[in-house]
């Protein structure tokens, strides 16, 4: 029997460790081969591949009773799952905002998992670590020593974590026990800004009709002119303004709308100021890219995801909040079983869950804390403005070709643009849908798709730090051959 075979124990063993640990040892070292060999030979398989009916058919089968040897199991997840992943760690992957982790984090994943630390509280290292990324943040981003911030899942709960505090802030700490009353909130962004900005006005209580949708400019930034009229309608229609989200870098364009106008207008109306930071703040790793992103140390919150354009491997999301006595009153919930010593284990007040609803809490910070430790913050600002670049190349060369047309500016790394039909009546929206269809299909690249100013684009959006001008080069090419088989 190999040590796959024993990794089970014998039948009726009440743990779950192995009967042999060398012959377990020599499995995972065989794991840890093969998974490192997928990372550095990712070039040789295609971006995206379909699932075939007869691997998706596996996974309709019955909870398994009995117990199954490790190397059978891992001979499974070689045949029927790697082979048909996201696809994210392919320097074609161009679709979505997705970063495309490193094989530095994956180790400290593996770290992180096997001490199994629950981060939620209390007194041991994984907490510090926490607390360190906390402060490099805030001396990123010019925060106050006093800030706090929190691990997450991603932006999406970071920023409805944040209109939390909002709106604790302008209600006080009688709103967690009373609800909502008085005049009703109301909140602010670019209608440019991302779904889950709306998302966290419905799950917060406030529904999404709260949130007011400004219109942007031509760059695809917030019209402060536009947003200043509003809160003024709001106020006189008895309304009670109390938060106002940028953007830095939209979903659709990357763009970034002016910060430092926006934190000026929410001193001046004495509103909370949250920025979406999703991928784009974290651009103030880069020399070149920070200027941009001026009025950033002005928030009083921005959310932000490590695995985007940190290329932590998922997933790492994460709050910072200006005040962080603030952001405590938000979250913190006492309780006889979490309470609080001097000394044990059960020391190191506050802890994590304070700020935050998440109790059970994995060790984030771990892949966090080694990605920073390893590449720098020089490297890793090299690395964000070198994505950029290369957005720049694709834009240069999409203008280029007579067949192709931009749709929108290339704030930072997200280029839009399509392939131009032949005739007035043909469908343009209809072709460029199928163009990355066949280039998901074709393994070559993955770009997604929006709609800019009523016409579908494809979308290609530059995070991964493999992408090279080259994988650009070749996706462009691909697009100009289905664009000539389709329309011919």
């Amino acid at each position: 029997m190999s040590g796959a075979e024993r990794v089970g124990g014998h039948a009726g063993a009440s743990s779950l460790d192995p009967d042999d640990w060398d012959s377990l040892r020599a499995d995972a070292h065989g794991m840890l081969d093969d998974i490192i060999d997928y990372i550095a030979d990712v070039r040789e398989r295609p971006v995206w591949q379909p699932i075939p009916d007869d691997i998706r058919t596996r996974f309709s089968e019955a909870l398994p009773r009995g117990e199954t040897p490790l190397g059978d199991v891992y001979q499974e997840f070689s045949n029927s799952i790697a082979p048909y992943a996201t696809g994210n760690v392919h320097p074609g992957f161009m679709g979505w905002v997705h970063g495309g982790g490193t094989a530095v984090g994956m180790l400290a994943e593996m770290l992180a998992a096997g001490l199994n630390a629950n981060c939620g509280g209390r007194d041991h290292i994984g907490i510090e670590v926490e607390r360190q990324i906390v402060r490099w943040v805030g001396e990123l981003f010019g925060f106050p020593d006093s800030a706090s911030g929190v691990f997450v899942t991603g932006s999406s709960m970071a920023n409805l974590m944040a209109l939390l505090v909002a709106r604790t802030a302008a209600l006080g700490p009688q709103v967690r026990e009373g609800g909502l009353s008085g005049a009703p909130l109301t909140a602010y962004a670019s209608a440019a800004a991302h779904g889950c900005v709306i998302q966290a006005a419905d799950l917060a209580g406030l529904g999404r009709g709260a949130l007011r949708r400004i219109p942007f400019d031509a760059a695809h930034r917030i019209d402060i002119a536009a947003l200043r009229a509003r809160i003024a309608e709001d106020r006189a229609a008895g309304f009670a303004p109390f938060l106002v989200t940028g953007s830095a870098g939209t979903v659709d364009v990357g763009a970034i709308d002016d910060l430092s106008a926006l934190a000026q207008l929410c001193r001046e109306e004495k509103l909370w100021f949250h920025v979406d930071g999703a991928y784009g703040s974290l651009g103030m790793l880069s020399p070149q890219i920070a200027p941009k992103l001026a009025g950033l140390s002005e928030a009083d919150s921005v959310a932000l995801d490590f695995h985007k354009w940190g290329q932590v491997n998922y997933d790492a999301g994460f709050l910072i909040v200006r005040d962080g006595d603030q952001h405590r009153a938000t979250f913190a919930a006492p309780a006889a079983y979490l309470r609080r010593e001097t000394r044990g284990l059960a020391g190191g007040s506050p802890w994590p869950c304070d700020y935050g609803p998440d109790l059970s809490r994995g060790f984030r910070a771990l892949k966090t804390w080694f990605t920073l430790k390893t590449y720098g913050a020089d490297r890793l600002g090299r690395m964000i403005a070198r994505t950029c670049a290369v957005a720049r190349h694709l834009e240069t060369r999409v203008r280029r070709e007579p067949e192709l047309e931009m749709l929108a500016p290339v704030a930072l790394n997200i280029v839009c643009f399509r392939y131009r039909t032949p005739s007035r009546s043909a469908d343009a929206d209809a072709l460029n849908a199928e163009i990355v269809a066949d280039l998901h299909e074709s393994g070559i690249a993955a770009p997604s798709s929006t709609t800019i100013d009523g016409a579908l684009a494809i979308r290609a959006a530059i995070v991964n730090h493999r992408t090279t001008f080259e994988d650009v080069d070749r996706m462009v090419d691909a697009v100009l051959r289905f664009g000539a088989a389709r329309a011919g």
